[in-house]
């Protein structure tokens, strides 16, 4: 059963940190290079980016508890543990108080390509602000997953 443990941890590592990248750097970039309706791009995009946070809650979860299960308090002290929970944070800020501000904000009928008066700019300046900040978490995101991939990879568990 231990070395199921240890498999389990190594595919959500794996999947979690290896979906960050895929999605956010070859998936979403693709979609938008090859849909010419910028909003159905998006609307994909943010699905795969939903479904991404929802992996990577319930990986960092299995990841977690394995580390304080297998090590009790001693994985405390280990970045082994702080960066999953880092990475689990920023998922949690992502998904559940980035993302909503900007389903608000398309919800508000914000027209993307064309800016037609005050009201308008507006909007699609509060948009392409909350988008950049979730950008700047993901990235942070992935780069952390980057390190974590390395650190795991040389420590012992």
């Amino acid at each position: 059963m231990r070395r199921f443990a240890d498999a389990l941890f190594w595919l959500a590592l794996t999947l979690w940190v290896g979906g960050l990248w895929s999605i956010g750097y070859i998936v979403a970039p693709t979609l938008f290079s090859a849909l010419a309706d910028r909003q159905l791009a998006g609307a994909v995009a943010g699905r795969l980016f939903a479904l991404i946070s929802w992996i990577g809650i319930g990986c960092a979860s299995y990841m977690l508890l394995y580390l304080l299960l297998r090590q009790g308090a001693s994985a405390l002290r280990s970045s082994l543990f702080w960066l999953p929970l880092l990475m689990l944070l920023l998922t949690l800020i992502g998904h559940f108080g980035v993302q909503p501000i900007i389903a608000q904000i398309k919800a508000e009928g914000l027209p993307l390509d064309a800016v037609e008066n005050a009201v308008d700019a507006v909007r699609k300046s509060r948009f392409a602000t909350w988008h950049g900040i979730a950008s700047v978490l993901y990235l942070i995101q992935s780069l952390i997953g980057a390190l974590l991939v390395v650190v795991a990879g040389r420590s012992p568990r």
